[in-house]
């Protein structure tokens, strides 16, 4: 079974993540910031995993910890229930268009965090959601997968299509990384041996 419960606590947040790496795209989501609600339910979608999200966090001063620990917990999450990586492709790729905005996420289940980031947002905010914790979250995510991630928003004049690409493509890739090889179902994918 390839599921996980994460559960972290802090003095600035509770986080409970559940994750099905097998599952149909079923969400429950309740983070406090509809924005990012909205997101994870694009990874969600897209990826067809099955995604549950508790959080409570600091909202008062801003939405900073919650959205980055939802990423840390997250990341943790995926690392768990997709283990030592045995029989599966590793690798996962998408482009993904919203209207005018493109955008290309690829993903290395490399078990060595890294990330390049090329967004330029055409504006700050997104309704009340700053655009700089995109990168936060995938940061978060990062770190605590155990990826290499590259994101790279091709085009867009509408931050929220910019966004959406992104997280759509993410959800695809991580579909794609994260699916079982037929041709190499005992083996893990790399040549040391192990990731």
């Amino acid at each position: 079974m390839r599921q996980a419960q994460v559960t972290r606590n802090t003095l600035e947040t509770q986080i409970t993540v559940e994750v099905n790496l097998d599952g149909t795209g079923q969400v429950m989501l309740d983070t406090g910031v509809p924005f990012l609600d909205h997101m994870l339910d694009q990874i969600a979608r897209h990826g067809l995993i099955d995604l549950k999200i508790k959080a409570k966090g600091d909202l008062h001063i801003d939405a900073h910890h919650t959205v980055e620990d939802i990423g840390i917990t997250l990341g943790q999450a995926l690392a768990q229930a997709y283990g030592n990586k045995k029989g599966l492709r590793r690798y996962g790729h998408a482009y993904v268009p919203l209207d005018e905005a493109l955008s290309r996420v690829v993903i290395d289940l490399s078990g060595r965090p890294g990330m390049v980031y090329h967004v330029e947002f055409v504006r700050a905010r997104i309704g009340d959601f700053d655009v700089d914790l995109v990168h936060e979250f995938f940061q978060g995510l990062v770190n605590h997968a155990m990826m290499t991630l590259h994101i790279d928003n091709l085009t867009g004049h509408n931050a929220h299509h910019q966004a959406e690409t992104i997280f759509k493509a993410f959800g695809r890739a991580l579909r794609m990384a994260i699916e079982a090889d037929p041709r190499a179902a005992d083996v893990i994918p790399s040549t040391k041996g192990s990731l």
